[in-house]
């Protein structure tokens, strides 16, 4: 597989049109890094909704937690995956299904996650993709470097 290359203002211009994400495997783990990845968006200003099918009776960060995307009553205009490649690709075909629904511009895979097939597809159904990326380490380069503001 090539590098994946995206340039600053592509990744800018997905935060500065999200306001809402849907974390697929966010956790109510303090150690987990989805957890304070959740936090850190929330502080941002961004709505994060979590998706856990472990979870599905509780509240993380005070959003209730669902089992799919589908079961999110909200729209969400971003997918934030963290998961291993079989559920981000499985994660990938449900936010598809549902993207006009929901209004998804998005599906944002984290570190060490990516595929190709996935990414096809999601381009194919007109929506971003952004993989082998972490949000708070792509905003917090992108606030240093001055391409975006909070």
């Amino acid at each position: 597989m090539d590098p994946l290359s995206y340039s600053d203002d592509h990744i800018a211009d997905i935060f500065k049109r999200v306001e809402t994400i849907a974390m697929v495997g966010a956790s109510p783990k303090p150690h987990r890094a989805s957890h304070r990845v959740m936090k850190f968006l929330q502080d941002l200003g961004y709505r994060v909704i979590p998706v856990n099918t472990r979870k599905n009776d509780g509240f993380i960060h005070g959003e209730k937690v669902y089992d799919t995307l589908a079961e999110i009553p909200d729209d969400f205009q971003m997918v934030d995956i963290f998961r291993n490649i079989n559920g981000a690709v499985e994660i990938t075909n449900e936010a598809i299904a549902i993207a006009s629904e929901k209004s998804i511009g998005t599906i944002w895979m984290q570190l060490e996650i990516r595929s190709d097939e996935a990414a096809e597809r999601a381009q194919a159904a007109g929506i971003n993709m952004v993989m082998d990326r972490c949000p708070a380490i792509e905003i917090r380069r992108l606030v240093n470097s001055g391409h975006l503001t909070y």
